[in-house]
């Protein structure tokens, strides 16, 4: 499995954000040390905003047998329409999205049904879990433990650097 950081999301600036560069550190921290996970930095390293569809062609280009999967949590899958040409996103991979709160299967079938390729949308069955990276920077610029949402590699490089406010023990409570 590789990861791929965004370099510049066109569709949503990002809270706090420490950079490209920090979060691709980051992506390499919690992939550390499991051989199935690699981290590329095809994005940071392409001109202009990090469009998916641009990516997932240069992957097909790189590895024209490999089948690629695009993981998505509901509430970026309801947007998927909104997106740089969404109809190719459907077609270069299988999209894979999983629930949250406020973001049933049903809501986002109904979001994407006028695009072209939607039936292969794909649902991941899972427990419901309220963890985003955008829930793991409030926790941490309100000084609560993120310990057990991020791996500990990425929390002492969160607290080290002072990432999104944290003080100095953000990793346990």
């Amino acid at each position: 499995m590789e990861f791929v950081p965004t370099a510049r999301p066109p569709h949503r600036e990002l809270e706090d954000d420490p950079g490209a560069e920090v979060r691709f550190e980051m992506c390499e921290l919690a992939a550390a040390g499991d051989e199935r996970f690699s981290v590329s930095k095809m994005e940071l390293d392409r001109e202009g905003p990090s469009y998916t569809a641009e990516t997932l062609r240069l992957l097909h280009e790189e590895r024209p047998g490999d089948e690629l999967f695009l993981l998505l949590g509901g509430d970026q899958a309801e947007r998927l329409p909104t997106w740089h040409e969404p109809e190719a996103v459907l077609e270069l991979a299988t999209v894979c999205a999983f629930e949250r709160v406020g973001y049933t299967k049903n809501a986002i079938v109904v979001k994407l049904s006028r695009l072209k390729g939607a039936q292969r949308l794909r649902f991941l069955q899972m427990p419901l879990l309220q963890i985003s990276s955008s829930s793991i920077r409030r926790r941490v610029r309100k000084g609560l433990p993120i310990r057990y949402l991020v791996p500990d590699d990425v929390v002492r490089y969160i607290e080290s650097n002072e990432l999104y406010g944290a003080p100095a023990k953000v990793g346990s409570g």
